[in-house]
């Protein structure tokens, strides 16, 4: 799995390009971490290139959204698809996280 980094004014996006499976979940749960750090809560992920998630990649995901939790954030997810969404919902998690349709609207929601 790939990660890019963007920044968009004060709102950090990146965006996986590939699955988010059991190999690139620590990876990505890092690459997270950091990102939110560095932003100071102003982040987003674009799931537009995420085609599905294992329980792995999953897990990783909740655990980055109960993080940001912790610190008063939600993390904002754009471009979720639909086997990713329906994932979401049938593991009663998908409350964890606010949607966007993409980018623009996730990082113009910062303000």
């Amino acid at each position: 799995m790939e990660i890019r980094e963007q920044r968009h004014g004060a709102v950090t996006v990146i965006k996986p390009i590939g699955p988010l499976v059991m190999q690139d979940a620590d990876s990505f749960a890092a690459k997270v971490d950091d990102a939110v750090t560095r932003s100071l809560g102003r982040f987003a992920m674009d799931a537009s290139a995420v085609p599905f998630v294992d329980s792995a990649g999953l897990e990783a995901l909740v655990e980055a959204a109960e993080r940001m939790t912790e610190h008063g954030q939600t993390l904002r997810l754009c471009g979720v698809g639909d086997t990713l969404r329906e994932t979401l919902d049938l593991t009663e998690v998908a409350d964890l996280f606010e949607y966007y349709a993409d980018v623009t609207d996730a990082t113009r929601s910062f303000l």
